[in-house]
């Protein structure tokens, strides 16, 4: 730390802190037009002057040394910055200091006592209005360059330029034309640092940053799993801007184009305020006393007729922690049965699986803080500069600091871009991969002797495996070159502090567990598992609360903190809590569940947030499956494609509506609070489980979310120190977190695995193939995924301005593979599978290899997942989502 006295106070701030710091912690302010503490100094506006042992500097570029004395509050400087300031200002148009005007600058100048009429810039160089969510007024552009820096420094896309010279340069995108042409990706993070209000969002929110801003609510983002912590504005019920939080322990005051501007679909018209009753082919609006007494007759008499398992439940990754806790409740206390499960079925129950199985829990064994720390990146199977942009920005940052980075991927997107090896495997080869890299740390004597004699088990039978997995044969495989392979072990296996982080192209496979597990054994071959020699295995859930429906024990063989429903010592635990028996076999999976419907044992299905229509695979047969289901009852925001071939569509509310918590992928729990109230007669997840149970003749117990929690915690010693009070005033909470007065276990596995030995678990799992292999019949391999605008169906970033920066599902396809087929970029085409077929629109780019396709499933019409396979991973009924071989058909 370094001591420096500020006007007469002493004050101590961290090594390598600018005077700007050490002015800010002495309690004074000062103007800083061109300074984000989120970027690198500039000094470029020379607003905060201040005298430091006698010279006048500007504070935020200047080094805070031990014993300086600095003064901020004589006359002299006061009046220097309000030179500053006003010289800045007068070149302006008088907008830019209007009363109305939130800007940083409008703020800076009211607080000197700089008027209005002090701006008299005759203004006329423009505006950009062409993007939904950012709008450019030229005339107010100061060229402090926060908006560039905050493109390069912390969004990675360096779509900003300054353009012109003088008093004529401005910002620009760096594409040259309209800003909805540019590379931009909406981030938002322009917009929020603009000091002038140059670069503000349309609408209500105009003008609004994180740092000057009326009274908000924090909450957690409800897209994916990085679990960003947002200040959400409302007036008059409604919202007017998300705000990233400044202090936001993921997200860091950034954040992507869905959690920052992806809130429309909240006024759509199309949202549902009213339960639905089929009645005579169709559905027409009811009571909600109407709804939960058919729902509770129709529970009732499937259970009459088949037993408690013939009624199931698929919760969801978009509920609270609390709901989901109480739907796996509701099956197994009310109805009976472990028939729950969730998304996570089809994502990431193989990391479940094979993180279990490896080293003894199921969730990432480091937090994303120490990930960051790694001097080489492993990324496998991930997109995240699309899929989870605040991750994806952060890695690029560790990236351009100098990490290495390895990148094994199909494709030639995001973070491969910029890697020092990307590795291209065919798809549904990654075990062979991971296989060749390990053999090649062996090979090379770059495995940690002492960690795998200490802590590991099966090394033998994994040294022998290997033998069969030589670089030559890996490349015959897997078509990645054995130099590339040897390459990328020999910066994996040197870092001394190496990470891994890995998606759903490791899980989404027939043999994605043993991915995971394999994937698992470079970790443990190189120590960098529960030591400060690296930072471990980490994968990056899809959804909001993926990790979390899993933790609360929405799953058919898991009770909440995975205790196994086959343990009578975890059912005891249970069962004192609940006060009624807890099934002791499991129940069925997400792919069962629709199976039983179509032989007709299952008779009631409950599907909670989860359009499994659009997303599960070979949706023909689950929309049959549905059919096929005497009841079927959908909780969702619109009416979905599953909630098309419901019995009951009871209206529920979203994220930005609701109270209790998330989990995000580095198994931290945060708060998620109500900022605007339901539409119409929309409830939570919660108060519906809760109105069932009561239709039903049964009281559920948990009144609140809070209470919800705080009975997991009994149930589950592992979340035993949460609470939502403690949440309020710690911000996040990593679990295993079983004593309230201790912190949660952030990086795992430091004095033993969670393993019956203690012990991590090498696997010794063969390649096998993929579930489908392309023919002269089906030629190409389809993968699936996700594109940076839209979010899982799209049912909610669909109904907003993300619609017009990506408004049709495409499909990539190189350009070898368009010549030979005679596909045009941008013409409609029929895709065709052995399940069924989608018409998408061709894009043709290098970034797939040839005998590849890609396309995301954001656009249910298009029945992308009807091309999909019921091939599954052999574990954990996980889909093959990433290999499907299909052909070109005519439009």
């Amino acid at each position: 730390m370094t001591g420096i006295e500020v006007d007469g106070v002493g004050v101590t701030v961290p090594e390598g802190s600018s005077l700007l710091s050490a002015v800010r912690a002495a309690g004074a302010e000062l103007p800083t037009l061109c300074s984000d503490d989120r970027l690198s100094p500039a000094g470029s506006c020379r607003t905060c002057l201040v005298r430091a042992d006698g010279q006048i500097v500007a504070a935020c570029v200047t080094p805070a040394a031990s014993g300086v004395h600095v003064e901020t509050a004589a006359e002299d400087l006061r009046q220097l910055r309000r030179d500053a300031v006003e010289l800045i200002a007068s070149a302006l148009p008088p907008r830019a200091l209007s009363e109305d005007n939130p800007s940083e600058l409008a703020h800076a100048c009211r607080s000197m006592s700089i008027g209005p009429e002090t701006a008299q810039g005759a203004g006329g160089r423009g505006v950009d209005d062409s993007h939904p969510y950012v709008h450019l007024d030229r005339d107010l552009c100061i060229a402090c360059g926060r908006c560039v820096r905050m493109c390069a420094e912390v969004q990675g896309t360096f779509a900003l330029t300054l353009t012109g010279r003088g008093a004529d340069t401005v910002i620009a995108p760096g594409t040259g034309g309209p800003w909805a042409e540019s590379d931009c990706v909406a981030c938002g993070g322009c917009v929020d640092t603009c000091p002038t209000g140059a670069i503000t969002q349309p609408g209500p929110g105009r003008g609004l940053t994180s740092a000057y801003r009326p009274a908000a609510t924090r909450t957690t983002c409800g897209y994916c799993g990085v679990g960003c912590s947002l200040d959400v504005v409302t007036a008059g019920g409604e919202v007017t801007a998300v705000l990233p939080a400044r202090d936001g322990p993921v997200n860091q005051g950034h954040a992507c184009v869905k959690g920052r501007f992806a809130h429309g679909y909240l006024t759509s018209r199309e949202r549902l305020t009213r339960p639905l009753r089929r009645q005579g082919g169709r559905l027409e609006p009811v009571s909600w006393e109407e709804a939960l007494g058919h729902v509770a007759r129709g529970l009732r008499a499937a259970v009459a007729d088949g037993g408690a398992d013939a009624v199931a439940a698929i919760s969801s990754a978009r509920a609270t922690n609390e709901e989901n806790y109480l739907v796996q409740k509701f099956m197994r206390v009310v109805i009976g049965t472990n028939n729950v499960d969730n998304c996570s079925r089809l994502c990431h129950s193989p990391s479940a699986a094979g993180l279990t199985a490896s080293f003894g829990l199921s969730g990432g064994t480091d937090s994303f803080d120490d990930v960051e720390r790694s001097d080489c990146l492993l990324v496998v199977g991930a997109n995240p500069v699309e899929a989870h942009p605040v991750v994806g920005a952060r890695l690029l940052r560790c990236v351009l600091r100098g990490a290495k980075l390895v990148v094994a991927d199909p494709r030639a997107v995001g973070l491969a871009l910029h890697a020092d090896v990307h590795l291209r495997p065919r798809p549904g080869t990654n075990v062979a991969l991971f296989h060749g890299l390990a053999h090649v740390l062996l090979a090379e004597g770059l495995a940690d002797e002492e960690f795998l004699r200490e802590r590991a088990t099966g090394l033998p039978e994994l040294t022998e495996l290997l033998d069969q997995y030589p670089p030559h044969r890996v490349a015959e495989i897997t078509g990645v070159p054995a130099e590339d392979l040897v390459s990328a072990a020999r910066l994996y296996g040197r870092a001394r502090q190496p990470a891994i982080v890995y998606g759903l192209g490791v899980t989404e496979h027939v043999h994605g567990t043993d991915g995971v597990r394999s994937l698992a054994n470079l970790a443990i071959l190189r120590g960098t598992v529960g030591t400060d020699r690296g930072y471990g295995v980490n994968p990056l859930r899809g959804q909001n609360n993926v990790q979390g429906a899993s933790d609360m024990g929405a799953l058919p063989d898991l009770l909440p903190g995975y205790g196994k429903v086959t343990d009578p010592a975890a059912r005891s635990r249970a069962e004192a809590i609940w006060g009624v028996p807890v099934p002791g076999r499991p129940g069925l999976r997400i792919p069962d569940m629709f199976a039983a419907a179509r032989t007709g044992h299952l008779r009631a299905l409950w599907v909670i947030g989860e359009d499994v229509c659009a997303t599960d695979p070979d949706s023909n047969q689950v929309a049959a499956a549905l059919d096929a289901c005497p009841l079927v009852v959908c909780s969702e925001l619109f009416l979905s494609e599953t909630a098309r071939h419901a019995d009951i569509v009871l209206p529920v509310t979203s994220w930005l509506e609701k109270d209790g918590t998330f989990v995000n992928f580095d198994r931290r729990f945060q708060r998620v609070r109500p900022a605007v109230p339901p539409p119409g007669e929309a409830r939570s997840d919660f108060d519906v489980v809760r109105a069932v149970a009561t239709a039903m003749g049964l009281d559920i117990g948990c009144p609140t979310p809070a209470d919800a929690l705080a009975e997991c915690g009994q149930v589950a010693p592992v979340f035993a120190g949460l609470s939502h009070d403690r949440l309020d005033r710690e911000g996040a909470v990593p679990w295993p977190c079983p004593v309230t007065d201790r912190p949660g276990e952030a990086k795992l596995y430091e004095e033993r695995f969670a393993t019956p030995d203690g012990r991590a678990h090498l696997t010794a799992a063969p390649y096998l193939p993929p579930g489908e292999q392309p023919d002269d019949d089906y030629p190409l391999v389809l993968v699936t995924g996700r594109r940076w605008a839209h979010y899982n169906s799209g049912s909610m970033t669909r109904r907003g301005g993300n619609l017009a920066l990506d408004p049709v599902d495409f499909l990539d396809l190189h350009p070898d593979d368009a010549s030979r087929y005679g596909v045009r970029d941008g013409a409609q085409l029929t895709v065709e599978s052995r399940h069924g077929r989608a018409r998408l629109v061709a894009r043709v780019s290098e970034q797939t290899a040839p005998g590849q396709v890609f396309c995301s499933f954001h656009f249910p019409a298009s029945g992308v997942n009807r091309l999909t396979s019921d091939q599954a991973d052999t574990v954990t009924s996980c889909p093959e989502y990433k290999v499907t071989a299909v052909r070109l058909g005519a439009p």
